[in-house]
């Protein structure tokens, strides 16, 4: 275990902070739970950032980074679906939810067979297309105001076409490296 693995880690313990929090989104919770949110985000880019930058790349954290996110977005999303399905309809959380399955499926199928499939762009694209649809739509509990609304409707539709497009792109990818 490592800094970044740590970070990682306190990501997925960061999970059930925000979901006590989302529990019942009054206004007050709303903001603490999208501090929570764009807390345990962050790490996602530290975590990685850090291994790259000192070298400690690990086993293990190639593992726990993914697992974390996936972790992080699926809780956020079926809360989200449970609070307001009219926000954030069951069917794009079951698209992106489904992605995320499949690609990760995908990967340990590549990596049985000592094929890693790297993380693409659109992928961290979808990431950043998610997180902000969440935020906007948490911290909306707060900031009661329409273009928040707006802005987590857009970016969610948004993370669900990048969804999409980047889980074709691994399929290609896995397909191309195996053969």
């Amino acid at each position: 275990m490592n800094v970044p693995n740590y970070l990682s880690v306190s990501r997925v313990l960061l999970v059930p902070v925000f979901i006590i929090l989302m529990l019942d989104p009054t206004p007050v919770r709303g903001l603490l739970a999208g501090i929570v949110f764009a807390l345990a985000s962050a790490t996602d880019w530290l975590d990685g950032y850090l291994a790259r930058r000192w070298g400690q790349v690990t086993k293990i954290g190639k593992l726990l980074d993914p697992i974390a996110d996936k972790i992080l977005i699926t809780s956020a999303l079926v809360l989200l679906v449970e609070i307001d399905s009219s926000k954030v309809p069951a069917w794009i959380a079951i698209v992106i939810i489904g992605r995320e399955i499949a690609v990760t499926g995908l990967r340990a199928m590549a990596a049985s067979d000592g094929v890693i499939i790297p993380a693409e762009n659109m992928g961290k694209y979808k990431v950043g297309a998610q997180i902000t649809a969440i935020l906007s739509f948490v911290l909306n509990y707060y900031l009661q105001a329409e273009w928040a609304d707006l802005l987590g409707w857009i970016t969610l539709r948004m993370a669900m076409v990048l969804s999409l497009y980047s889980g074709v792109q691994y399929s290609l990818n896995y397909w191309k490296r195996v053969e």
